[in-house]
């Protein structure tokens, strides 16, 4: 295991920058999520950490060593791929002893290791199948199998669930997180589903149109994004965005099409430069609640506005309520079976402890 340096990392294709002036460092031992939509950059981060492409500018260190222009075989990675990538040809044992034949690794050692991997992922009892005749789930074990068999410095993972169906996914993510705290094996994972990073990553690095955004642990990333788009990425439902000016009659407020927010006097110094401006409110469906209906436990400070039921999503945990305030649509999660009738009216009770203020020309978090 080592730890993964990329300093100043710039990949261009022609005039496109895929990735720009990228700084990230992966602990040895580390479970890294890079997050992000379609096109973001992150395979092509991955791929470069892997030698398959070269940066245009910046440096790639493992532990001390820069590995910048090797070649992929002179790095001591394995990468597991969306496509299962196994040859339909050869047996599973087969399969998975591939990387150590290229390697020349002795006959009595490949079948150490054959099954010290196949039992990991328990898979040991289709050692002498042929990839046909598994399932989508068992063929990415054994790719799985085959790329910690070499046992590497650096796992690579570019979104290798995301071939299976929703509950197989599931327990794939806690099979493939319980092996990487077992190996120990420092691995970057990349994904476009916020649910893997956050139930997976030891921490998350966003990433948006070729920029790394915000990198931290899962529940700091969740509960205090840097930016609108971190905000508004991650979060299921997601957190709702409403504009709002910063006003000033008998204490601070925020006020918007429908609603008034008055705020505790400590947001004074903190929106002291937005005063009379325009900025955009965040709050999660979680940290709201409709009043007489649910409680939020333990939050001490709160401010209420009013709303019309607009849509209920029933969930059986959870109620999703649509609720129309001013010409703004807004969600609201409960927990249990609420069957509010759609049309009426109900007052919103929103915890300012966990409200976000973004400046609507930045999108950079101020609160």
């Amino acid at each position: 295991m080592v730890e993964v340096k990329l300093e100043g990392i710039t990949k261009r294709f022609g005039d496109f920058e895929a990735v720009k002036d990228l700084n990230l460092t992966i602990k040895d031992g580390e479970f890294l999520v890079l997050l992000g939509p379609s096109g973001c950059g992150k395979t092509t981060t991955l791929r470069m950490i892997s030698g398959l492409e070269t940066p245009s500018e910046g440096k790639i260190y493992f532990g001390d060593r820069d590995v910048t222009y090797l070649p992929p075989k002179d790095r001591n990675i394995s990468m597991v791929f969306q496509s299962y990538a196994v040859w339909p040809h050869m047996k599973v044992f087969d399969n998975i002893a591939f990387p150590l034949r290229v390697k020349k690794y002795p006959e009595d050692e490949i079948r150490r290791r054959v099954k010290w991997a196949a039992e990991l992922l328990q898979i040991e009892s289709l050692l002498d199948r042929y990839p046909g005749q598994l399932s989508g789930g068992q063929r990415q074990r054994v790719a799985v199998a085959r790329a910690i068999v070499v046992e590497p410095d650096v796992l690579l993972m570019d979104e290798p669930l995301s071939n299976l169906d929703a509950k197989l996914r599931v327990a794939m993510r806690a099979e493939i997180k319980k092996l990487q705290t077992k190996l120990n094996v420092t691995t970057i994972y990349v994904t476009h589903d916020q649910v893997e990073a956050m139930t997976m990553g030891d921490r998350i690095a966003v990433m948006n149109k070729g920029r790394l955004l915000q990198v931290g642990p899962p529940t700091e990333v969740y509960l205090k994004p840097n930016s609108l788009f971190v905000a508004t990425f991650i979060g299921a439902p997601e957190m709702n965005i409403l504009s709002a000016a910063v006003t000033e009659r008998e204490g601070l407020a925020l006020e918007g099409d429908g609603f008034i927010v008055p705020l505790p006097g400590d947001f004074r110094e903190l929106l002291l430069d937005h005063i009379g401006k325009d900025v955009l409110l965040g709050i999660r469906p979680e940290h709201m609640t409709v009043k007489g209906v649910s409680t939020l436990e333990h939050v001490t400070r709160t401010a209420e506005i009013e709303g019309t039921v607009d849509f209920i999503e029933a969930l059986g945990t959870d109620t999703i309520v649509h609720a129309k305030v001013g010409e703004n649509i807004i969600k609201i999660k409960l927990p249990g079976h609420i069957p509010l009738p759609v049309g009426e009216k109900i007052k919103i009770e929103i915890d300012l402890d966990n409200i976000h203020i973004f400046d609507r020309d930045t999108e950079k978090a101020i609160i």
